[in-house]
């Protein structure tokens, strides 16, 4: 594959990175050419039609790596973007310069339970690519946002907390109630397909919102820095999480953990 930023004048990893600290996130519009944007799209539609029509999710494999999407993640240019940004948010090298690569695809009524599952990620750069995101209506599964609302923990069981204190049923459906009465005001994107949405999903909490069942909403997640990389508890969490996923894919719904 060609080269991802031929045709794209990107500002510095710092003013990037200045940008996510103040709005929330950094859109680099028309990251895919169209014809990259078509091979994607055939892609989700064959695993679509794998999944007979369910919610799957890919942590990386064949499925990824055999698709544009792995020639993303290998590309020189797109890796130095996601180091330098790491390093201007946190100050630091990231432990290691693994991407964790994510296709994930909400559909059909079992993708319905998959909004509002609020929850902080892993990585500190989360770098989202949707591929396939109904435009019109109501429910077009948009990104809520919950900007920068903690800082890089220092102590892994600090993060762990955190995550448990937010990450279950009544703390979603409490977060859920807020927005609907606009007690809560997060921030909203309505995602275009082929432009890249880059935020610190470490520090964010964040979901999707709902999706019509009869439409389909795929995105690639690209994770790279996980501030605790390297301790025990961060590759136990990962191992769960990645189990659960796949029993989830399976299943054809999402553990709500």
């Amino acid at each position: 594959m060609n080269t991802f930023f031929r045709n794209l004048e990107l500002p510095t990893a710092k003013v990037i990175a200045s940008e996510m600290d103040r709005n929330g996130s950094f859109c680099i519009s028309n990251f895919l050419s169209s014809e990259q944007l078509q091979s994607l799209k055939q892609t989700v539609r064959a695993e679509g039609d794998k999944h007979k029509g369910c919610y799957f999710a890919h942590h990386g494999g064949p499925e990824i790596e055999q698709s544009q999407l792995g020639a993303i993640s290998a590309s020189p240019e797109f890796r130095a973007l996601l180091k330098n940004v790491y390093q201007s948010g946190a100050g630091a090298a990231a432990y290691n310069s693994e991407i964790l690569n994510v296709l994930r695809c909400v559909q059909g009524s079992s993708g319905r339970r998959e909004s509002n599952c609020f929850h902080f990620d892993a990585s500190l750069v989360t770098a989202l690519l949707p591929i396939e995101i109904p435009q019109d209506g109501v429910d077009r599964g948009d990104l809520i946002l919950f900007p920068n609302l903690r800082r890089i923990r220092s102590n892994v069981l600090i993060n762990v907390l955190e995550k448990a204190l937010l990450q279950n049923p009544l703390s979603r459906k409490l977060i859920s109630a807020g927005i609907r009465h606009r007690i809560l005001q997060p921030e909203k994107l309505r995602l275009v397909p082929g432009n890249l949405y880059l935020f610190w999903g470490y520090r964010t909490l964040h979901a999707n919102e709902p999706c019509d069942p009869a439409q389909r909403r795929a995105s690639a997640i690209f994770h790279y820095g996980d501030p605790h990389a390297g301790s025990f508890v961060t590759r136990m969490i990962l191992k769960l999480n990645q189990r659960r996923a796949r029993r989830a894919t399976a299943l054809g719904t999402q553990p709500t953990g």
